[in-house]
């Protein structure tokens, strides 16, 4: 049990990082437009739409990501604490 939970987890870090390579990746110019770019595009967006939807940006900055990465971090914590719960 505790490694499918240690799975989960790593998943959720893994993620992070993606999101975090997909939102630097906007400071750069036609970053997003490589085949790589495109590709965290398919991973990431689906995941900060519903973030872009009800956050709202601050002038030309998107705030989102960062309400994304609270919840990864809610949901890494939550997970730890279902894991505790059955060790």
């Amino acid at each position: 049990m505790s490694l499918i939970f240690g799975l989960i987890a790593l998943l959720i870090k893994y993620y992070s990082y993606a999101l975090i390579i997909y939102i630097l990746m906007s400071w750069f110019p036609n970053a997003r437009e490589t085949g790589f770019g495109q590709l965290l595009a398919r991973i990431c967006e689906p995941y900060l739409e519903p973030f872009r939807r009800f956050v709202p940006s601050l002038g030309m900055i998107d705030i989102s990501p960062i309400v994304a990465f609270f919840v990864l971090r809610l949901a890494t914590i939550g997970l730890a604490e279902v894991e505790r719960f059955f060790m």
